[in-house]
């Protein structure tokens, strides 16, 4: 496969991903946060074990732990954005989840000791200005559903620094299958102890889950597994930071959502952010690489 290829089916994926958020807010008018995720997940794993069932036979006790700790930070990302999505608008929070990219180097430098370069600090501080732009009212108190939101990104940004640590250990499929088959297990707790779950639910609802399950989930990632080994990460990365652009574009066009000047440059910031601090991550591992090389 051509690089030109695979990089523009990861911008379909990142399409697909914008495309989830004005659904999954119009679902959230008939179905409950928990119980939309438990759903999501249920069927992302039904998939998932179908297509790749013989693995799973082959499952290590190293790959259930560390499954189960991605699945806990992963489904808290869902959770909490989902959350967010009923009180937020979907393309602040398409931004605001995308500020997971920028928080990884920060989470990295606490938790795996690896200091972020002056490029990175320079996108997180256009990220977190960014934020308060698009966040923040005029009395200069934060929104709660933008709240949510940052906390799901802070979860997206946990699992993305966990994945880098474990996956390198254990089969990348097999841990994937974990993370979906936990974060299906913790929804639907978490729907049973705070919600009514219930399979009827109305056309606009179960749209959305098996949209989201099928496509953006377990399909989206088998592609996603695939077409990655014809590109650069650094292309990967910087493609999939379209993803917040296309959830206020599809928020305008489906819903009608407007974002503001003030809402506009600080989402420009946020996005200049995001490619910064990938940019950076990206030429510290190439140097990192170098000087290994040199050392040989």
């Amino acid at each position: 496969m051509k690089r030109s290829t695979a990089d523009l089916i990861l911008a379909g994926i990142a399409l697909i991903w914008g495309m989830t958020f004005v659904m999954v807010k119009n679902a959230l008018s008939a179905v409950g946060p928990a119980t939309f995720i438990a759903w999501r997940f249920i069927v992302a794993s039904l998939v998932l074990i179908a297509i790749f069932f013989k693995r799973l036979r082959e499952i290590t006790r190293a790959e259930l732990a560390a499954g189960a700790l991605l699945g806990l930070a992963l489904g808290s990302g869902y959770l909490f954005q989902t959350v967010g999505l009923q009180f937020t608008s979907t393309g602040k929070a398409g931004f605001i989840t995308g500020l997971s990219v920028v928080i990884v180097p920060l989470l990295a430098a606490i938790l795996l000791r690896k200091p972020p370069g002056w490029l990175t600090v320079l996108g997180v501080a256009a990220a977190t200005v960014g934020l308060g732009m698009l966040s923040l009212n005029d009395d200069l108190r934060p929104q709660p559903g933008d709240l949510w939101v940052l906390a799901g990104a802070v979860g997206f940004a946990l699992h993305i620094v966990g994945v880098s640590h474990f996956a390198p250990k254990v089969d990348p499929v097999r841990l994937a299958l974990v993370q979906m088959i936990g974060v299906a297990i913790v929804g639907t707790a978490l729907a049973f102890v705070i919600e009514v779950p219930t399979v009827r639910l109305p056309f606009v609802a179960w749209g959305a889950i098996l949209f989201t399950g099928v496509l953006a989930t377990a399909l989206v990632f088998t592609l996603q597994t695939h077409v990655q080994r014809f590109t650069t990460s650094t292309h990967t990365a910087l493609i999939f930071a379209l993803e917040p652009i296309f959830a206020a574009f599809f928020g305008w066009l489906w819903a009608g959502e407007m974002l503001g000047p003030k809402e506009l440059i600080g989402s420009a910031l946020i996005l200049a952010g995001i490619v910064v601090s990938e940019l950076s991550s990206s030429g510290e591992n190439q140097t990192a690489k170098d000087a290994e090389a040199a050392e040989v």
